[in-house]
């Protein structure tokens, strides 16, 4: 699991002038606390999603696709699986941030009609921040 989250975020270390932060989460607390899916592909883990429910929304803390497995709508299905935690958990809100380097997510999740609500530097990042209403009676 983690060497899909290192392949899937190793190309961004030089142009960002650091790890992402993805490759520095503690996957083993994240497991044992029940924020991670797995999604298999051709045999290996082909995709990883963390979560964290929060009063209003669910967060979305990690999306990664192992590089061999990209462009075969694994990163649709995670997201779509997160949405659908939301609903189970009556939240109407999936938030994320990603890095603003990262095109290949943020062209996913305006597709997955996201909306941008803002961008700042934080823990040394230049993060997006995006949310998604989710249609439905509320």
């Amino acid at each position: 699991m983690v060497g899909c989250v290192d392949a899937a975020f190793e190309g961004f270390t030089a142009r960002i002038g650091k790890p992402p932060a993805p490759m520095l989460a503690d996957y083993r607390a994240l497991i044992a606390a029940g924020r991670v899916q797995l999604l298999e592909a051709g045999g290996a883990v082909g995709g990883v999603l963390v979560t964290e429910p929060r009063p209003d929304h669910l967060f979305v803390d990690v999306v990664a696709v192992r590089p061999a497995a990209q462009r075969q709508g694994i990163g649709r299905r995670l997201m779509g699986f997160a949405e659908q935690e939301a609903r189970r958990r009556g939240l109407a809100e999936v938030r994320l941030y990603t890095h603003q380097l990262m095109h290949g997510a943020l062209a996913l999740y305006r597709a997955l009609d996201y909306e941008e609500t803002g961008r700042r530097l934080e823990d040394g990042y230049a993060r997006v921040y995006l949310r998604r209403l989710l249609p439905g009676d509320r």
